[in-house]
């Protein structure tokens, strides 16, 4: 199956913006079989199914994982599978 390369993740935030985070494909794969996508910092991670459904993933102790409101495609590359 193919994978977008990146997606932008929006988050809800306090203010009357909401927060939008970059993460790109990288080579793992979730507990549900999906790709994995990181940011720059490798903070931020999710797994990210071919319907758009998103898992974050804890990369820390202590982390408050909230749900991104929508997981938008940036690039219709991509790759196949993810080891």
């Amino acid at each position: 199956m193919d994978y977008p390369e990146s997606y932008e993740l929006i988050f809800q935030a306090g203010g009357a913006e909401d927060d939008a985070v970059v993460v790109h494909l990288t080579a793992r794969s979730g507990a549900g079989g999906y790709p994995v996508y990181a940011d720059e910092t490798g903070i931020v991670r999710a797994e990210i199914g071919p319907r758009g459904e998103v898992r974050m993933q804890a990369s820390g102790g202590h982390q408050d994982l909230g749900v991104p409101l929508l997981a938008r495609p940036l690039s219709s590359r991509g790759t196949r599978g993810a080891g």
